[in-house]
């Protein structure tokens, strides 16, 4: 019974150092890359925004509204004579983008974006003309028309002043846009397909690469670089299809992140991630504050005395400086472990920032500092 015993013991300890070790997430192939060559094209346009309540462009300040609605009337076989100049406050030039998504067939609609481009106050209740919308190639992809939907409204005095919610100068067109030109693409054009990470990382190619090969066979998939994966596929549409969509829900633990500190000095935020390590340091940091404060005395003579009131200006400074304690981080000192000591002297995002610059210049950060 010892015996038997003994020899489970190692068992047991395998089994508790398993429980105790930390379970790296798995993760699905496609939230950590996309597949090469299936992706979206941008696609802009210019057209007009007619039935505005006084809201559009004043044309004196942009002449290109009326040369456009000269042109579109023109086409439709009204001549517009050259000595008349219209003054018109429901028209609006605007801009139109949107995206053509892949696969994206002729027929099939899709959402668009309006934004002003002239001096319009508000596109609300507009709609707008059909225009064309042209890829990077000069070609024309999709036909825009519709009536906006706008999310903000704006209102003006006749004093001049004005108030706004939001931006009443842009809109939407659910559906706006209907697909005339199918853009072609590279996916069944070898046997092998192409699957780019988001975000580079070679122990996630690593990984994504045994995973595949675990699940459809040694040699199906190769890492080409630090983002790109090649994975052997069928030849035959379909079956590519059904592969891909096998593909897709592998599931795999990508790589760790790098120990990167992120500080946006603008907002004062300040990310940290897991990976981030400090060296043995102690700190002081304090802040100084000055304050200056004026005052006016008065200068009075005595009673019944000769002389004038006389008012003598008088400052005074003070000077304070607070939060002047040291602390101090062990070696090795994980990411809780940081966030306890900021937290315990109370630093402020503008003081952690300043901490851990003064850290970096210091070679005791082990971390990447970014400021964006």
């Amino acid at each position: 019974m010892r015996t038997s015993l003994l020899r489970l013991l190692p068992l047991a300890l395998l089994a508790l150092a398993t429980l105790a070790s930390p379970v790296h997430a798995q993760e699905r192939v496609k939230d950590l890359a996309s597949v090469g060559g299936v992706r979206g094209n941008a696609l802009v346009g210019y057209g007009l925004v007619v039935g505005l309540d006084g809201s559009g462009d004043r044309t004196s300040q942009s002449p290109f509204t009326v040369q456009s609605l000269r042109n579109m009337l023109n086409e439709l076989g009204v001549t517009v004579p050259a000595n008349v100049n219209p003054q018109l406050k429901n028209v609006a030039a605007v801009a139109i983008h949107a995206e053509l998504p892949p696969f994206a067939k002729p027929g099939q609609t899709i959402d668009i974006t309006v934004s002003s481009i002239a001096n319009a106050v508000s596109l609300r209740g507009g709609t707008l003309l059909m225009a064309p919308l042209k890829g990077a190639d000069g070609q024309v992809y999709a036909i825009a028309q519709g009536s906006l939907v706008v999310g903000g409204f704006g209102a003006q005095g006749r004093d001049g002043s004005r108030v706004s919610v939001n931006v009443p100068s842009v809109g939407r067109i659910p559906n706006g846009a209907m697909v005339e030109r199918e853009v072609a693409g590279g996916f069944g054009d070898s046997g092998e397909l192409t699957l780019n990470l988001n975000r580079a990382d070679f122990s996630t190619v690593s990984n994504m690469v045994r995973a595949l090969d675990a699940r459809f066979g040694p040699g199906t998939a190769r890492a080409v670089d630090g983002v790109t994966v090649a994975v052997r596929a069928p030849f035959d549409p379909g079956a590519r299809i059904g592969f891909l969509a096998e593909v897709e829900n592998v599931e795999l633990s990508p790589g760790t992140a790098p120990a990167k500190v992120i500080v946006n000095s603008r907002t004062g935020t300040v990310v940290m991630g897991a990976q981030v390590r400090v060296l043995p340091a102690a700190i002081a940091h304090g802040s100084l504050s000055v304050t200056i404060t004026e005052s006016v005395d008065v200068s009075q003579p005595e009673a019944f005395g000769r002389g004038n009131s006389v008012i003598t200006p008088r400052s005074d400074v003070s000077v304070d400086q607070d939060g002047s304690r040291m602390f101090r981080f062990a070696g090795g000192s994980s990411l809780d472990e940081i966030v306890r000591a900021v937290n315990a002297v109370g630093a402020a995002p503008g003081d952690l920032i300043a901490i851990l610059e003064a850290l970096k210049q210091a070679g005791a950060l082990r971390a990447e500092l970014e400021v964006i």
